[in-house]
């Protein structure tokens, strides 16, 4: 019974708290009152994710005192709330709290859903993993779903009010649940890894400064590459700490994190139906065939492979390059059922990875590679936003503007491939040095007696030198002149904030776009490369 309430609540809650992190608020700027700052309330809109990233750790820290039952149902009680007060949000002070608060009780679903799963049957964790992979694929795609042809902005602050009521109901019986059957035990990090976490805080704190000020000094683009980019490498240095089994998962979940969420979010606003493409009605298949196979994948990985993780985490990585090398080829596309190639490379590589990763990992890495995780999800946006500051910086025209858009697209899915293939060579790079560097440990000697005949030999120290003892006697008689009593002993997650250039109003919709009454999409796999060439 409690597996099966632990199912179904990572079923429903994750998708619920990952939705959380896209800033959609810009999609119905239109309706926003004329006395209200629209920049103010698009910044405040996104302080979800900072929140998020610096909750998790700190929730995985105090799973050492609160047991994750509650801490679960706090959290999504915290989401029911943010969905009760967005209604009635009137300023731009109010707003930044309903998503701060939000923010922390998607953090803290995240962090007890994982421990909870962790100790459970096997197919719970690689549940977990195959619906947090197909939560960041359609993060994007859920958060605009509900506002498509919307009479209200605050819409924004409240997507799934039913679908959280449904959530913490199932929390409560998970909670009554746990109470009646003893009160398992759930894994917490121990003290060293509580200290791992603390420190992953303090990364999340600066990234979500730079991103707030980004977004409020209007930093131009060189400035924001950059400064994310040294923010990916801090998130790599962190993860090269601690023993060489956490690294992995670390690695892992940085790439994931920064990679996964903003390279599915530019594809999902390219292909909006008011660009030439799909709409959302036509992405949902694809996103669906991903989602079974991430999942399937994870289930498979984790039932039937135990110690694979040094080379079946590397190989999912590769599949999340492949499909960014995919998303070059065929996005944008008219055809939505095209995209179930780069959505399902993307998706089952992430699954693949993660759950070979974690194969061997304590739930204190898991924690650590999670807190990375989110974190890089920021970061991943702020390399993006740099992108495509730089793309669209000096456009004239609507055809410029989509072409620039789908160039930063481009651009940014190379980018991520290198960046995927530079964490692989760092994490096999990292794996031989700590191997090569090991020291051979001699074996204990046995306590045990000799047997007749066969001499012994106490360890002999390289640093003081022992002489060796004399052979025992064959019918182990002691020595004349030596006491019995004096035997040898032997040494014992800018603030992300995508613009939409052209109005969404019916955009979910496929749209046929006619010569002249818009702007026509650039052919498949049109690149900046392609167009500077001579």
């Amino acid at each position: 019974m409690l597996d099966t309430l632990l199912g179904l609540l990572v079923v429903v809650s994750l998708p619920l708290a990952v939705v959380a992190i896209p800033n959609t608020l810009s999609v119905v700027a239109r309706l926003l009152p004329p006395g209200l700052d629209q920049a103010g309330l698009m910044r405040t809109h996104g302080l979800a994710l900072p929140a998020l990233m610096l909750a998790v750790p700190l929730a995985a820290v105090a799973l050492r005192r609160v047991p994750a039952a509650h801490l679960l149902v706090a959290g999504l009680a915290l989401v029911a709330l943010t969905d009760a007060a967005g209604g009635f949000a009137a300023s731009e002070l109010l707003v930044g709290v309903v998503r701060v608060l939000r923010g922390v009780g998607s953090g803290l679903v995240l962090t007890t859903t994982l421990a909870a799963v962790w100790q459970r049957v096997p197919v719970l964790r690689a549940l977990w993993v195959g619906v947090f992979g197909l939560s960041l694929l359609t993060a994007q795609a859920l958060a605009l779903w509900p506002l498509d042809e919307v009479s209200s902005w605050r819409v924004t602050l409240q997507p799934y009010p039913l679908l959280t009521g449904v959530a913490l109901g199932l929390a409560a019986l998970h909670l009554v649940a746990w109470m009646l059957l003893g009160r398992p035990e759930t894994p917490a990090p121990d003290l060293l890894e509580r200290g791992r976490l603390l420190l992953a805080a303090g990364p999340a704190a600066v990234v979500a400064a730079v991103a707030i000020s980004t977004a409020s000094e209007g930093w131009r683009a060189l400035p924001v590459i950059l400064l994310a980019s040294l923010a990916v490498a801090g998130l790599l240095v962190l993860a090269s700490t601690g023993d060489v089994g956490g690294r992995l998962p670390a690695y892992t979940m940085v790439a994931v994190g920064v990679v996964l969420l903003p390279s599915a979010a530019q594809v999902t606003l390219v292909e909006m139906g008011g660009l030439g493409g799909p709409g959302l009605r036509g992405l949902w298949v694809p996103y669906v065939a991903a989602g079974l196979l991430a999942v399937m994948a994870s289930v498979a990985v984790r039932l039937l492979t135990r110690t694979t993780g040094r080379w079946l985490a590397p190989m999912g990585l590769l599949a999340m390059v492949v499909g960014l090398c995919s998303v070059r080829l065929v996005v944008p596309s008219a055809d939505g059922l095209v995209l179930a190639v780069p959505f399902s490379l993307l998706a089952v590589g992430a699954a693949v990875a993660l759950t070979a990763a974690w194969q061997e990992a304590g739930v204190g890495t898991a924690m650590f590679g999670l807190s990375l995780g989110c974190t890089g999800v920021l970061v991943g946006f702020l390399l993006g936003t740099g992108v495509q500051m730089a793309m669209l910086d000096g456009v004239r025209s609507a055809q410029e503007l989509v072409d620039s858009f789908v160039g930063a697209l481009h651009w940014w899915a190379l980018i991520g491939g290198f960046l995927v293939v530079a964490i692989i060579v760092l994490a096999a790079v990292m794996a031989r040095r700590s191997g090569s560097g090991a020291v051979p440990v001699e074996p204990a000697p046995s306590s045990e007696p000799p047997c007749a005949g066969i001499p012994t030999m106490p360890p002999v120290s390289p640093v003081s030198p022992v002489p060796p003892a004399p052979p025992a006697d064959v019918l182990l008689v002691p020595a004349p002149g030596r006491d019995d009593d004096e035997e040898e002993e032997g040494p014992t997650g800018a603030i992300p904030r995508v613009v939409v250039p052209v109005s969404t109003r019916g955009a979910f919709d496929q749209v046929a776009v006619t010569p002249g009454e818009g702007p026509a999409v650039p052919p498949q796999g049109q690149s900046p490369e392609d167009v500077a060439a001579p």
